[in-house]
């Protein structure tokens, strides 16, 4: 990607998205690359097309930003979508600020600490807005309902046993240690019992915050959002700020430092200690961190792959993983 923004008539597939949304195909974009989608960021519009790993993406996205609507959640403008003859197109409006991802590095410590309790404020906001019961992505609800699936997705509650039988079918599995998993999810299960669904991003990371003057501007990229507990939330952030070098915006991009996170759990906490106030949190957040390994273990396609997450859930099993070494 380069560093200049390139005029709108360079790309094809812009401006047929252009067109395809009713917008002019004037003024300058900058090319972005993601995992799942090609973008190109104007002054005004934020324009994207997938590659359609994740079916019907940007309709799920464009409904929970419609739920948005009067609350005090900052977010983009959704201004159309639909499918054309390069593949699914979003577009938004585009937000004041840069990602997150390319603000912190330069921050200094207080504006570091500002913008982390503006984004407690933007969670404790979305997570007020009213949600239809049940509330998932097309892509993850059809996978729940046993057409083809990502290898990873948020952990759903209601399907918790599911990756487990998945991953039952597949030939060399484990079976002793998917009957840990099976006893070790049961046991566990009482955790949530009493829980309220509320509205959860489910893939809050660097990329996916906009900063402007030292403050969350908006969230952006609902394509996983759902219906969950509220602290499903930390089990990305958390993971992200153990993890961060494993978050790069682009394949084979640089993630932030870890080192320079590690600050974010206590300040968020601070800004929204509600999202900490569940009995039993660690044990929360490692039975999240088993669906998302279970989920790799049962449908990723590279053996290698399923091995190392092999390894990672026995570590959860034993009350181990990426929290170990964060303080909050």
């Amino acid at each position: 990607m380069g560093n200049r923004s390139a005029p709108v008539t360079a790309d094809p597939a812009l401006l047929r998205t252009l067109a395809s949304a009713g917008l002019p195909a004037t003024g300058r974009y900058l090319p972005k690359g993601s995992w799942v989608s090609r973008a190109w960021v104007g002054d005004e519009y934020v324009v994207r097309l997938s590659n359609g790993q994740f079916p019907d993406a940007y309709r799920h996205d464009a409904a929970v930003v419609g739920l948005l609507t009067g609350s005090e959640v900052p977010h983009a403008r959704h201004l159309a979508h639909g499918d054309g003859p390069d593949g699914p197109w979003s577009v938004t409006r585009r937000l004041p600020g840069r990602s997150l991802h390319e603000t912190w590095p330069t921050a200094d410590s207080p504006t570091r600490q500002a913008i982390i309790e503006s984004l407690g404020a933007a969670l404790r906001a979305l997570h007020r807005v009213p949600v239809p019961a049940g509330l998932l992505p097309p892509w993850l609800a059809g996978a729940l309902a046993g057409r083809p699936r990502a290898s990873f997705h948020p952990p759903v509650l209601s399907a918790a046993l599911q990756p487990v039988e998945d991953a039952r079918r597949l030939p060399g599995h484990d079976a002793r240690l998917l009957a840990d998993v099976t006893d070790w999810i049961r046991e566990r299960l009482p955790l949530f019992a009493a829980d309220e669904a509320v509205l959860v991003h489910g893939d809050l990371h660097g990329s996916n915050v906009i900063v402007g003057r030292g403050h969350v501007t908006g969230l952006i990229d609902f394509a996983e959002a759902s219906a969950q507990p509220a602290d499903v939330e930390l089990d990305t952030i958390l993971r992200w700020c153990a993890k961060a070098r494993e978050y790069p915006p682009v394949p084979g991009g640089q993630g932030l430092d870890e080192t320079t996170l590690k600050e974010v759990p206590g300040w968020l906490r601070g800004a929204y200690p509600e999202l900490f106030e569940r009995e039993r949190l660690r044990d929360r957040l490692l039975f999240y961190d088993m669906q998302r390994e279970l989920a790799l273990y049962a449908h990723h396609p590279r053996p290698d792959v399923r091995e190392a997450t092999r390894d990672r859930i026995t570590r959860v099993l034993c009350g181990h993983n990426h929290l170990d070494g964060l303080v909050w």
